[in-house]
């Protein structure tokens, strides 16, 4: 028998007010463990479909579970990684990463505890006393999933938080958040509109086609975990990413 979705859309639609729909009839099954990418082209509803899984707005129609109930009820589960890392300037990286602690009534003492701990997870322990104007923007977006870590969430959801970075910093990136995860087992859901970075990090990659937003494709990744940097060197990771590159050129033909 099947494992019982995770996280489950069934003909999920959504709209603002009285405007176009941005989503229509969107399924999707997600198990555990999981990591899921987004790709597609602009305005496709990649963020959106994260904001609705996040409970931050509510869908037009249709359902969405995560774990059984509402995203609401489910959002001590879910912690979220923005495009820009937001880190606040006058707090130390340790306060930074304890802020979400702090709102949830941690002790200073939990809060000092697990921050050093997932700092260290992302080899930044020995930046704990700096503050975000004195990192790297690599270093600042290490700061900022280590903050989402801190919760201790089932799923994690990324919208684009490599985006801005250099190429050799987001593959080395993208090779860390593999390591974290084999190590913390959470269900990721990673918006991108890089292929490569999607074939990478992902089991499955899901294609969305434009106005309205719809998946137009989805595809199994059969790469073996974990992958490193030789992941890149291999025949099948080429030839899949040229292969998905094919599918989004022509979703993207089709909609201009």
């Amino acid at each position: 028998m099947a494992a019982t979705p995770l996280v489950e859309l069934h003909d999920v639609t959504k709209r603002y007010g009285a405007g176009p729909l941005v989503l229509d009839r969107v399924s999707l099954a997600v198990q555990p463990g999981d990591f899921i990418s987004l790709i597609g082209p602009s305005g496709c509803g990649k963020s959106t479909l994260l904001r609705l899984i996040a409970g931050l707005s509510p869908v037009s129609g249709g359902t969405l579970h995560v774990d059984g109930r509402t995203p609401e009820q489910a959002a001590a589960e879910l912690a979220f990684v923005f495009q820009e890392p937001t880190l606040l300037p006058w707090l130390t990286v340790a306060k930074n990463v304890g802020l979400p602690q702090q709102l949830r009534g941690l002790s200073a003492t939990d809060r000092a505890a697990t921050s050093r701990r997932v700092l260290d997870l992302v080899r930044l322990g020995d930046r704990s006393a700096a503050y975000p104007r004195q990192l790297s923007g690599g270093q600042k977006m290490r700061v900022s999933i280590a903050r989402a870590l801190s919760l201790s969430p089932k799923i994690l959801l990324l919208d684009e938080p490599f985006g801005a970075l250099d190429e050799m910093t987001r593959e080395h990136l993208n090779e860390e958040l593999l390591a974290i995860r084999q190590q913390q087992a959470w269900t990721a859901f990673f918006v991108t509109h890089s292929v490569a970075e999607a074939v990478f990090l992902s089991n499955r990659i899901v294609v969305m086609a434009a106005s309205p937003g719809r998946i137009h494709t989805e595809i199994t990744v059969p790469l073996a975990y974990p992958r490193t940097a030789a992941t890149r060197l291999s025949r099948d990771y080429h030839d899949l990413v040229a292969e998905v590159s094919r599918i989004l050129r022509s979703v993207e033909s089709a909609a201009a």
